[in-house]
């Protein structure tokens, strides 16, 4: 039985699972961010009654999107590399 390496296919298994689970909590942000605003009853980010909440939850989903595309490259360029 031969063995699997843990930098090998594991690991880009791995790291798609991560990317995945990354995506689905990019969507539970945007939920919780139309949720707020819905009780708020404002959409529109440059609105002064713009709830603090849902600006706080923008920038995680920013900061986790870019992250996200930075582990997408470095998948795009293990798959090339083999």
């Amino acid at each position: 039985m031969q063995e699997v390496s843990r930098s090998g296919i594991t690991g880009e298994l791995q790291l798609s699972a991560l990317i995945s689970d990354l995506w689905w909590r990019v969507d539970l942000l945007n939920s919780d961010i139309l949720e707020e605003e819905a009780k708020a009853g404002v959409f529109d980010v440059r609105q002064p009654a713009y709830p603090p909440l849902a600006l706080n939850l923008r920038s995680r989903r920013d900061n986790l999107v870019s992250t996200i595309y930075a582990l997408e490259e470095r998948a795009k360029a293990a798959q090339a590399a083999a």
